[in-house]
């Protein structure tokens, strides 16, 4: 904390100055190293915060892809429905404030000043008492601060996504009513082992004894990983709850949502990807489970219609048509390439990817469908744990697509603006690979 202004003082200190303050802290998400996982950081300091957790009831979500949209989802639906509404989601896309909403608007830099302000207090405090073994990580003061704020507003309920896994996650240091799992896939294994079953008992940890859980996942072999955490109740997909109908329609899905106290036809969900058609099965059971009655057609109807998921099959320009997507792992670049065969007429099509050290970049465009690509343009994200441009070209080359057909950039701006110039009004760039990059093109874009 040297060299800020003093902490106890309510607007003492500048956004910019509590920023810089977060960012002295260990961060995964940065390349960062984060000691053995624990919530025994987490847990004092959300205690001399006065344990805002439990204030209010939450509904926690995790999966291995969906979190965020479904997160956001529930919330949207609770807000439509009247409720006060937390959000905690992450990674951000292009402003850290995105990562925690109230009433679908990001937290303004004022209120989240004060709120690291808050944090800070208690940290030092912290510290003094346990010593700097006891320091807390970014992603635990980002989710103290969501926390406290939630409690200071006096929502209703908060909804919050797991940053990674479950069990160990800053996150789980609250206990949920609803616990939502989307799905189990292969990602993240330095952190949570390299089986869907590890995966899986990773992400179970969310689930308290007695609690709800809505299960997305539609692995029947994995349900018993759940089922042993003990949920008081259990809503399965296609038992359940589940989509009746989930057609392609003008910039969207056109879909018949049944949910265990409801069927709803005739839903307009206005993004793309039959996937995202699922998260909303989930996220309507998750919002019906937790308020304890059917909502009306009409409320469903104009919550799913007015709701947005930035950087998620995002088209954010025509001729060429460009399309942003967050898809990170295997599984959500197959689900990316199967939603661009299914809605969008086959067209000359640029690639531009960049992803993340740890992931496998020869895996990972193959399910990007890069050696179908017409251009590969390659760059890094805007991370210190992004996996250099040449080495994704690399992988493209052993792939065997053509090197006369892949580019490599330092930046992702100038991987766009390549994108841009090579590609033909009839032709589309499809950016993927990272979340990072995602955003990052996306502010380039705007």
């Amino acid at each position: 904390m040297a060299g800020m202004p003093p902490l106890h003082e309510p607007g003492s200190v500048e956004i910019g100055d509590l920023l810089a303050w977060l960012d002295a802290h260990a961060n995964l998400e940065a390349g960062g190293r984060v000691r053995a996982p624990s919530l025994d950081r987490i847990r004092p300091l959300l205690d001399l915060l006065g344990r805002p957790q439990a204030d209010y009831p939450l509904i926690h979500v995790t999966g291995t892809n969906g979190k965020t949209t479904t997160t956001r989802l529930v919330s949207h639906l609770l807000t439509a429905r009247g409720l006060s509404v937390g959000a905690y989601i992450s990674p951000h896309l292009e402003r850290v404030n995105e990562r925690m909403a109230w009433g679908d608007e990001p937290i303004a830099d004022d209120a989240l000043a004060e709120e690291l302000r808050i944090v800070a207090v208690a940290e030092a405090a912290l510290l003094d008492q346990q010593g700097p073994a006891a320091r807390p990580t970014w992603f635990e003061i980002m989710t103290a601060a969501g926390y406290h704020w939630f409690s200071d507003l006096g929502v209703q309920v908060a909804v919050a996504e797991v940053g990674l896994g479950g069990l160990w996650d800053a996150t789980n240091a609250a206990d949920a009513e609803v616990a939502v799992v989307t799905n189990v896939s292969i990602d993240h294994v330095e952190y949570l082992g390299s089986t869907r079953e590890t995966i899986a008992t990773e992400k179970a940890g969310i689930i308290k004894a007695g609690a709800t859980l809505v299960l997305g996942e539609p692995d029947p072999g994995l349900h018993g990983i759940f089922l042993e955490r003990d949920p008081g109740r259990v809503l399965r997909p296609d038992v359940d709850f589940g989509l009746l109908r989930n057609d392609p329609a003008y910039g969207g899905r056109a879909i018949d949502v049944r949910t265990p106290l409801a069927e709803y036809s005739d839903l307009y969900l206005p993004i793309h990807g039959a996937h995202q058609a699922g998260n909303a099965a989930i996220a309507l059971t998750a919002a019906e489970t937790f308020f304890g009655e059917a909502f009306s057609y009409d409320l469903v109807a104009e919550a799913l219609a007015t709701f947005r998921a930035p950087g998620r099959l995002e088209v954010v320009g025509h001729e060429p048509l460009v399309i942003l997507d967050g898809a990170h792992n295997a599984a959500g670049a197959e689900a990316l390439v199967q939603s661009l065969e299914e809605e969008f007429p086959p067209a000359p099509r640029t690639l531009v990817v960049g992803m993340m050290r740890e992931k496998d970049a020869a895996v990972m465009l193959a399910a990007l469908g890069a050696t179908e690509a017409d251009r590969v343009v390659t760059c890094p994200p805007p991370s210190p744990r992004a996996l250099p441009a040449g080495a994704v070209a690399e992988a493209a080359f052993d792939l065997g697509v053509d090197p006369e057909r892949v580019e490599s950039f330092g930046t992702v701006e100038e991987a766009v603006a390549r994108a841009l110039a090579v590609t033909g009004p009839e032709g589309q760039i499809v950016v993927a690979g990272s979340l990072y990059l995602v955003g990052a093109a996306r502010a380039a874009l705007a």
